[in-house]
């Protein structure tokens, strides 16, 4: 029987730091076209329907690069289980799509191609939650409040901007528009407590 290739998943928010499925490599890289945006409304982990939460999806944008880190899982079972489990986890995310993972090492030539990742699009109809930009104030604040089954929202804008940090590439990775969040929810937090 013909060995089947390995299934490549791409993590760009919380499966950086927590995948949650088994997997026999990891490789930290970046995918070209598209930047991490916290556009996407969270009902069902760091928010609820009456207040969602904000989470991260990717939306093209040509030149942009968004740094996170793929998987590869080889063994059938292992495919099944994280195809079902990611179903479930990222439910709220309406596309699935296949794109090449680049590396410092091979910045002009992919590293791993097809590699599948998961995005919410702007199509209110598939998409419900897509919330979409807005003022920095009104996202860090709609963040420092928010919380869901998974927890406090603000905990994942941290989460990710000390798993960025920590990627195994040269001093980490900034991602300003995560920095810009974090930075502008640990504000808004500063002055709520100081009222």
């Amino acid at each position: 029987m013909a060995a089947t290739s390995p299934m490549w998943v791409f993590g760009y928010g919380s499966l950086i730091w927590n995948p949650g499925f088994a997997h026999d490599a990891r490789v930290v890289g970046f995918v070209r076209d598209y930047r991490r945006v916290f556009y996407q409304g969270s009902t069902d982990h760091r928010g609820t329907p009456q207040f969602p939460g904000r989470t991260v999806t990717l939306e093209h944008q040509p030149g942009a690069t968004c740094w996170g880190v793929a998987y590869r899982i080889s063994s059938e079972e292992d495919k099944q289980i994280a195809l079902e489990y990611l179903e479930v986890r990222e439910k709220q995310y309406d596309e699935k799509i296949c794109v090449d993972l680049y590396t410092d090492s091979s910045p002009k030539i992919p590293a791993v191609e097809n590699v599948m990742v998961y995005l919410a699009t702007t199509n209110k109809e598939s998409n419900p939650n897509y919330l979409g930009p807005a003022p920095l104030e009104e996202m860090a604040r709609q963040i420092y409040l928010a919380e869901g089954p998974s927890g406090p929202n603000r905990e994942y804008v941290f989460k990710l901007e000390d798993a960025l940090n920590k990627l195994d590439v040269l001093a980490g990775v900034v991602d300003p528009h995560v920095q810009d969040l974090a930075n502008a929810v640990r504000e808004y937090s500063d002055t709520e407590l100081s009222k």
